[in-house]
């Protein structure tokens, strides 16, 4: 009886212990049940053998205890923790390249942006304090609408009352997954009746002086749908980079195609994101389209030998080195085809030969006949050399050497930092 109560007794202290951690340990066996079922979950993404692991850990558990201690409503918010050498698939279904990384995720969605603030509880705690207001502005009269920043992105709702499951379960939801990317409102009751004659509405106005709504035309009671929808209205394919989001956007490891503007010149800045729609979504998955404040980036101007009275410069930078566009960008930026092949020109090698070597020579012109007969004979075509096959110097005239390169990449040095992270593999 004593062996008995005694397994009772540690198995009710484990219990008691584990009951009042305010982090929950996550594995692949509980991490998708709590991601569906809360509105906000916060993950610290560790490794015990980690130094900077081992630091966060008790400043993360006391920011969790802070914020469960003002926000205790069921469901609302919970901090976690994954353990990523023992949970690796976790770790490499989100990414994690470098230890510690702290992720949100909004109703099951990942937030785009990592939590790359101060590692304090009270900064921590912060944080997720301003994660928790809601993003949704209520419109007293409709009047309000047309007084809206004409620079951001808006999605408005209509809606008969709040306890609709179009509003509660769908645009609720939907505005905090995106709170990051759109102004969201919502007018319900009486004042939305005017706007609501063939039922709930919901609506984007895209930045721009005039009134140019775009109306959901799908179910506003399908969440999936309505979430879809408002994800490609709100995130743009040109992005603005500024110090505040470098870090992060560097970290996704695609080479910058960047316009370097002054701020008052909206003109090209809208010129750059016509073609970019209308030419160049193909690539997309190769390439970060972005505008910077040339005002504010003096110094990558510098690094490329101009200053702000060049303004609009527009160039690539590769995380090994940056090119500048030879064309004239504000005469040049929409003419067609022309930005497409300078991309084109980097992926094929030809941007960093033809910096050391100068323009590529034209081809002969081929002989039809001549080219036939060598097929004929070899039962092979002709094969055509491989631009991007080349390496620094390897093609090289005779005689010839580089004494200079393209500068260097300077938005790589916007990296995750490796005096506040443990990088496992350099993803630039």
């Amino acid at each position: 009886m004593s062996a008995l109560f005694f397994g009772v007794f540690v198995l009710l202290t484990q219990g008691f212990l584990m009951s009042t951690s305010t982090v929950v340990q996550f594995t692949s066996s509980n991490l998708n049940d709590i991601l569906a079922n809360y509105e906000l979950v916060f993950i610290n993404f560790y490794a015990d053998w980690c130094r900077f692991s081992q630091i966060l850990a008790p400043i993360y558990e006391e920011a969790a205890a802070k914020v469960l201690q003002e926000f205790p409503t069921p469901n609302q918010v919970v901090f976690g923790k994954v353990d990523c050498d023992r949970e690796a698939g976790i770790a490499a279904q989100y990414h994690v390249s470098k230890y510690p990384t702290l992720k949100m995720f909004r109703h099951g969605s990942s937030a785009k942006r990592e939590y790359r603030g101060q590692r304090s509880a009270d900064a921590i705690a912060n944080f997720i304090r301003e994660q928790l207001k809601s993003p949704l502005a209520s419109v007293g009269n409709l009047d309000d609408l047309d007084v809206l920043d004409w620079k951001k992105r808006h999605i408005i709702g209509y809606f008969d009352s709040e306890d609709s499951h179009d509003y509660s379960a769908v645009f609720r939801k939907v505005a905090s997954v995106l709170r990051d990317d759109c102004s969201f409102h919502a007018a319900i009751g009486p004042v939305s009746e005017s706007e609501r004659i063939n039922g709930n509405k919901i609506v984007f106005r895209p930045p721009g002086d005039i009134r140019e709504d775009a109306q959901y035309s799908g179910s506003p009671s399908d969440y999936d749908s309505v979430l879809k929808w408002a994800t490609e209205k709100c995130v743009p394919l040109v992005r603005e980079i500024t110090f505040e989001n470098a870090e992060e956007l560097t970290e996704e490891g695609l080479p910058f195609l960047i316009l370097f503007h002054h701020p008052d010149d909206l003109d090209i800045t809208e010129r750059f994101r016509k073609i970019v729609a209308d030419e160049l979504i193909s690539e997309k998955a190769t390439v970060n389209f972005l505008i910077a404040d040339g005002m504010k980036f003096t110094h990558p101007l510098h690094h490329l030998g101009k200053s702000a009275s060049d303004l609009p410069i527009l160039s690539i930078d590769s995380f090994r080195h940056m090119y500048i566009w030879s064309r004239d960008t504000r005469s040049d930026i929409d003419k067609p085809g022309l930005l497409k092949q300078f991309i084109q020109d980097l992926q094929s090698g030809k941007l960093h030969r033809e910096f050391h070597q100068g323009p590529d020579p034209t081809p002969p012109p081929v002989d039809i006949k001549s080219a036939n007969v060598a097929n004929d004979a070899t039962g092979h075509v002709p094969k055509e050399p491989d631009p991007a096959a080349s390496t620094d110097g390897a093609d090289s005239p005779p005689g010839k050497t580089d004494a200079t390169s393209p500068p260097e990449s300077l938005f790589r040095k916007l990296a995750p930092s490796r005096t506040r992270y443990t990088i496992l593999r350099d993803e630039l």
